[in-house]
């Protein structure tokens, strides 16, 4: 009988295994005044995944704007509908070589550097990559002038579908648009005004999650 419950609790352990190995990545969606966006959030970034699941489910995002748009480089939103810039708290940094700032790229702001040395993110403040397409010298540049060694995965990206590389290695990078680009060009492409605000309010009318399978894995 022990035998059997000993080989029970390997296979339980295996299967919980398999399953993390092979857990499936948060999928939300952001319906916005100018289409829909799709984007799933890494796992590897558990603790800006989490909070953005959590924001997510109190409705925070319901109904609150883009407020920071400029193109060809971002479009950023995360204030409460309310008008609360955040929730009061930030979120650890989490970055990663694994993931960096290329077209879709979905990150969390935070404030400089000079008031926050160990680059913490926003509780609530989050932006898409639009950015633009850069040649070998223009990144051979970044490289020199700012410390920057990219990777060979880091100059495809860039030098195909674009991005914003000189924000890597200084902001978490925590999700990616996979469906949608069309809606981040469209938002990027608005006029705007003082302080890079867009004219005509472009709202986040919800964000809902289309998949989570963390909270139905084994822990």
């Amino acid at each position: 009988m022990k035998r059997l419950i000993l080989a029970a609790l390997v296979l339980v352990g295996l299967t919980c295994q398999a399953q993390k190995a092979t857990e499936k990545e948060t999928v939300v969606v952001i319906k916005t005044s100018m289409g829909t966006i799709k984007a799933k959030l890494y796992n590897d970034t558990p603790q800006h995944r989490d909070n953005f699941i959590k924001l997510i489910d109190e409705g925070w995002y319901n109904g609150s704007l883009f407020h920071r748009v400029i193109n060809q480089f971002m479009i950023q939103g995360g204030q409460n509908a309310d008008g609360r810039l955040d929730p009061g708290y930030t979120v650890p940094a989490e970055i990663t070589d694994n993931h960096f700032h290329k077209k879709g790229a979905l990150a969390a702001a935070r404030k400089p550097d000079q008031v926050n040395p160990k680059k913490a993110s926003s509780g609530s403040q989050f932006y898409i990559v639009q950015g633009k397409v850069y040649d070998e010298k223009t990144l051979d540049m970044f490289e020199s002038r700012m410390g920057k060694v990219f990777n060979a995965r880091q100059r495809q990206a860039y030098q195909t579908v674009g991005g914003t590389p000189h924000l890597d290695g200084d902001y978490t990078v925590f999700g990616e648009v996979t469906e949608g680009l069309d809606v981040v060009d469209k938002i990027a492409a608005v006029k705007t005004g003082p302080g890079d605000v867009p004219v005509e309010a472009v709202t986040i009318l919800s964000i809902t999650i289309e998949k989570n399978c963390g909270k139905s894995c084994c822990h």
